[in-house]
């Protein structure tokens, strides 16, 4: 049997760990509540932009514009990894992980790969793998601002234009409800990608437009707005998933931790019961021994 106070000691130390669980749950679904509005709040615009942009270059087949180009040229590849600066988020991050290093084996296959990690998680996990990263961010947390993705999405731009990237690859958590997230690869350039995948999800492929301006100022403006949208809304999917995978691992582990308060108290309830029982013993001995 346990000792008592070594019984007592574990459960406060439980109770205090499940009290700092407890609150790390409420505060994830405090920030859980702020991210849903931002990712939801975005997606319609992040969609119908590109949904048009998918139909206004497929309409104007004269126009050549560098973010449509699909032929290989420079024979290397970007992939940036979406994970979290902090831990405690359950199987986040390994699923993440998982799904980046598949894209790099398969496109490594074909390319030479540049590796771009966003989060600490991610980019601790690669160097212990000895994978070169070219980039690594730190500072694109969970309130992420439009300026600052693009920055980075303005720079990927940048690269594609002047073909020394071939496509860019983006590993995140996407975000579909409450119950579902699923690390999802995308083809963030060439657009032309996208545009086929719209296409067979049931685009309308049937619109005709009008134009003003001309068809080539009008996917100047467009083509990089959708690239930066499009990257933006991984980055607040990315946002709205970890929280909601921190305040289920944060309610596992306060429910864990209830169980086993609940274990001890009972354990600790018979070591005493024990233990008083030896004691009555000892003094019903001593009082028959000395009359």
């Amino acid at each position: 049997m346990a000792n008592a106070k070594t019984l007592v000691k574990r459960r406060k130390a439980v109770t205090g760990i499940e009290k700092i669980t407890r609150t790390m749950q409420l505060i994830a679904t405090a920030k859980f509540q702020k991210t849903m509005h931002r990712a939801t709040a975005t997606q319609p615009y992040t969609e119908k932009l590109t949904e048009l942009v998918t139909h206004l270059s497929r309409q104007v087949t004269d126009v050549d514009h560098p973010l449509l180009r699909s032929e290989p040229v420079s024979g290397r590849c970007g992939v940036l990894v979406l994970t979290s600066n902090r831990g405690l988020c359950g199987g986040y991050n390994g699923r993440l992980l998982e799904a980046g290093l598949n894209r790099l084996r398969e496109s490594e296959k074909n390319s030479e790969m540049e590796l771009d990690v966003s989060g600490k998680k991610g980019i601790n996990y690669f160097r212990f793998l000895g994978r070169e990263i070219r980039k690594s961010y730190t500072h694109l947390e969970d309130k992420v601002r439009f300026d600052e993705v693009e920055v980075l999405a303005d720079e990927f731009i940048d690269r594609f234009s002047r073909r020394e990237l071939d496509s860019v690859y983006v590993v995140y958590m996407k975000f579909q409800s409450v119950a579902r997230q699923v690390p999802t690869v995308i083809e963030l350039l060439p657009m032309q990608a996208q545009a086929d995948a719209d296409e067979s999800a049931g685009g309308e492929a049937g619109v005709q437009y009008d134009f003003s301006p001309d068809p080539e100022a009008l996917l100047a403006e467009l083509l990089p707005a959708a690239v930066r949208t499009r990257l933006f809304q991984c980055f607040t999917d990315s946002a709205v998933s970890e929280q909601i995978a921190r305040m289920v691992a944060m309610k596992a582990a306060s429910d864990a931790a209830k169980d086993m308060i609940k274990i001890l108290t009972r354990t600790y309830n018979r070591a005493r019961q024990t233990q008083i029982t030896m004691e009555l013993l000892d003094i019903i001995g001593g009082v028959e021994a000395i009359s």
